[in-house]
């Protein structure tokens, strides 16, 4: 029986039994039998980590200790909230961290930057979008590739990737249909991050799923 810590684009917690790509977390979640407690967070900066890094293994879901947290790929996490992590992810996390300050215009007094500043304004995303129970809208051809969206006629995750739309599974992408630029849809991934992936030409990422090339 799998474990219910696979993320979707909408930051929900599901179990299945299809892989992910990355893997990361968002604080302790489970209790001391493995289960989720209900918690959607115990820690404001939520990463997303390589799943092999100096030969590190960890037994899933140890008493008090982070409930690790597995995704379909990078695309995913960023729509769910996460970040790239500082230590095993150190090249992604510092391109991201320097673009998206620039871009968003948060920093320190002094011209520094902060981590926290962007972990707490990422938190105020989400928590932002769990309370009103919707993230914002935005037509289509103002969302950069990467972006998450939900169509008004669909309940599915759409993943925005060249001129197509792909629709997100567990497994994989599974289906595509036309960009419509002109429709409005309503977006999952916090609207900070669309900024920077829309500001991203220094950007390698978000890497995605292999199943993206089937259908873009």
């Amino acid at each position: 029986m799998p474990h219910q810590n696979r993320v979707t684009p909408f930051s929900g917690l599901i179990a299945t039994e299809a892989r992910g790509t990355l893997f990361g977390n968002r604080g302790c979640l489970h209790d001391a039998e493995g289960r989720l407690t209900g918690r959607r967070w115990t820690q404001w900066s939520w990463v997303t980590c390589l799943l092999e890094f100096k030969g590190r293994r960890r037994r899933l879901m140890q008493p008090n200790r982070y409930t690790e947290l597995f995704f379909l790929d990078e695309a995913t996490a960023f729509a769910a909230g996460h970040r790239p992590c500082g230590e095993c992810r150190r090249a992604d996390y510092r391109a991201f961290k320097a673009l998206w300050l620039e871009v968003n215009g948060t920093g320190l007094p002094d011209g520094g930057t902060s981590i926290r500043e962007l972990d707490r304004a990422l938190h105020r995303e989400r928590v932002a979008a769990l309370e009103a129970r919707e993230s914002y809208r935005e037509r289509l051809g103002r969302l950069p590739d990467g972006a998450f969206a939900v169509l008004a006629d669909d309940p599915h995750a759409w993943l925005v990737w060249g001129r197509r739309l792909l629709r997100w599974s567990p497994a994989g992408y599974d289906a595509s249909r036309p960009r419509q630029d002109g429709l409005t849809v309503r977006v999952l991934t916090p609207r900070s991050i669309v900024r920077t992936f829309a500001a991203g030409r220094r950007l390698t990422f978000p890497v995605v799923h292999p199943s993206a090339r089937e259908w873009a």
